[in-house]
C-alpha cells in the first residue's frame, strides 16, 4: 500500500517548502513539489495536510523504558513506558537504557522491552551495560551484544563524575570504549560510548583522559546530562568546541533549575549565540528515569521520574520562548542524535529514509500526528 500526503511544509528538518511525499513499504520513496499517482486508486491512500508541517519523527538517545530508579529503597522504583504513553509525544525511535539499578534490571529486559515496542510500532535500539563497570551484559561481553544483537548499538549509560559511579581507572575507561568501538566496525555500527555526566568535580575530565591516553577518536564518546549545572555546561561547551558532541537532558523540576541547571532551550540558545556547532548537539528525554534530589551528604531527599514528552516541549519552547530557528530545534531532537549514533536511516525526511514523522501545526507548533515506519500510530 501507498501512502500520498499532500501540501506539506516539510522540514528535512532543514525546510524545504511545500512538498509532496510518497511512502511505500514503510519507506519515504519520493519528495517532490507535486507528485501524482496514475495508479488505481485502491492501491493508495492520500492525505491532505493542507500546509501543515512534515517533520522527522524525534530521535531520543535516552529513554529508561523498563523503569529506573531505587536509589531510595525498591518504593522508590519509577514505572516502564508503554506505547500508549509514547505515541503521542513524536518520539518514534528510541534508545533504552539501564541506569543505577543493574541488579533487580537487566540488559536483556531493556532488549525485550525495545523488542516489544518495536513490535507496537516504534523503532527501539539499545545499549548494553548500565551506570557500572565491570559492564554487565547478555551474551558475556560487549562485543558479542553489539555484534550479534541487532537492538544492541553500543554501550551505556555508563556513570562518570558521579557518587554512583563505580570509580573505575582510566585504562578501564578504555577498554570498555575499545571494545565497543571494534564490536562497531565488525557490526556495521557506530559502537558508541554513552556516558552519564554526575555533578562530581571530575565534569568531562575522564572523556579527555580516554582520548589523550588512546588511539579512540572524541567521536565515539558521547556524554549525555551536560546541562545539569552551570560548571559543566561551560565543560561541555569546551567539549564540544575540541570536536565532542554533547546532549542535553530535557527531563526536569523547579529544584533542578533553582540548584543552577541550564534548561535546554537556553542551552541551545547560547550554542546558537556562541557560533558552536550546533549539529552535534542533542536533547535526550531520560525518561521514566527517577530524577532523585540528593542533600548535601548524598542522601535522597525526594524523586520524580522523566517524561517522554519533555523532548518535544523543550524543543518547541526554544523556538517560542528564544527565538531558535525551528529547522535547528527540529535537528536537535532528530537528525542530530541519529547520526551521532550511526543511525542512518532515522531523524531525516529524505528519499529511502523510513517514513518516521510527525504533523505539526504550523501556528502552536502542536503535534496533530505521528507516523512510524509508514503507518499512522497516533492523530489528534
Amino acid at each position: 500500500m501507498l501512502t500520498l500526503l499532500k501540501n506539506a511544509q516539510l522540514y528535512s528538518p532543514s525546510p524545504k517548502g511545500k512538498m509532496d511525499l510518497l511512502i511505500a513499504n514503510g519507506k519515504i520513496a519520493e519528495i517532490a513539489p507535486h507528485i501524482e499517482l496514475k495508479s488505481n486508486q485502491a492501491l493508495f491512500s492520500t492525505l491532505d495536510l493542507a500546509g501543515a508541517i512534515l517533520a522527522p519523527g524525534f530521535v531520543d538517545a535516552l529513554v529508561h523504558f523498563t523503569g529506573g530508579g531505587g536509589e531510595g529503597g525498591f518504593a522508590y522504583r519509577t514505572a516502564e513506558l508503554s506505547f500508549d504513553e509514547a505515541a503521542p509525544t513524536g518520539v518514534t525511535t528510541l534508545v533504552g537504557a539501564l541506569g543505577t539499578d543493574s541488579v533487580t534490571r537487566s540488559p536483556a529486559q531493556v532488549l525485550g522491552k525495545a523488542r516489544e515496542l518495536t513490535a507496537q510500532g516504534l523503532s527501539c535500539y539499545c545499549y548494553t551495560g548500565s551506570y557500572h563497570l565491570p559492564v554487565k551484559t547478555i551474551t558475556g561481553s560487549i562485543e558479542q551484544d553489539i555484534v550479534l544483537i541487532p537492538e544492541m548499538i553500543g554501550v551505556g549509560e555508563i556513570a562518570i563524575a558521579d557518587h554512583r559511579a563505580s570509580q573505575a581507572s582510566v585504562q578501564a575507561f578504555i577498554e570498555v570504549v575499545a571494545e565497543a568501538r571494534v564490536a562497531g566496525l565488525l557490526a556495521g555500527k557506530k559502537g558508541i560510548s554513552f556516558f552519564h555526566v554526575g555533578d562530581g568535580k571530575g565534569k568531562l575530565s575522564m572523556l579527555r583522559e580516554i582520548i589523550a591516553q588512546s588511539d579512540l577518536s572524541i567521536t565515539q564518546l558521547y556524554p549525555t546530562h551536560c546541562n545539569r549545572n552551570q560548571a559543566l555546561f561551560n565543560d561541555a561547551l569546551a567539549f564540544l568546541n575540541e570536536g565532542g558532541a554533547i546532549d542535553f537532558t530535557t527531563s526536569t523540576i523547579p529544584q533542578f533549575i533553582e540548584e543552577g541547571e541550564v534548561s535546554c532551550p537556553q542551552a541551545l540558545k547560547t550554542i546558537l549565540d556562541k557560533g558552536l556547532a550546533w549539529q552535534r548537539v542533542s536533547f535526550s528525554s531520560d525518561a521514566n528515569a527517577s530524577l532523585p534530589l540528593f542533600n548535601s551528604e548524598g542522601e535522597l531527599v525526594g524523586m520524580q521520574a522523566g517524561k517522554l514528552e519533555s523532548l518535544y516541549e523543550a524543543a518547541r519552547q526554544a523556538v517560542q520562548g528564544y527565538d531558535v530557528p525551528l529547522e535547528v530545534a527540529l535537528s536537535v531532537i532528530s537528525a542530530n542524535p541519529a547520526k551521532i549514533l550511526g543511525l542512518t536511516n532515522k531523524g531525516k525526511l529524505a528519499k529511502g529514509f523510513d517514513a518516521d514523522m510527525v504533523v505539526l501545526a504550523p501556528d502552536t507548533l502542536e503535534i496533530k500526528q505521528v507516523i512510524a515506519k509508514g503507518q499512522s500510530i497516533w492523530a489528534k
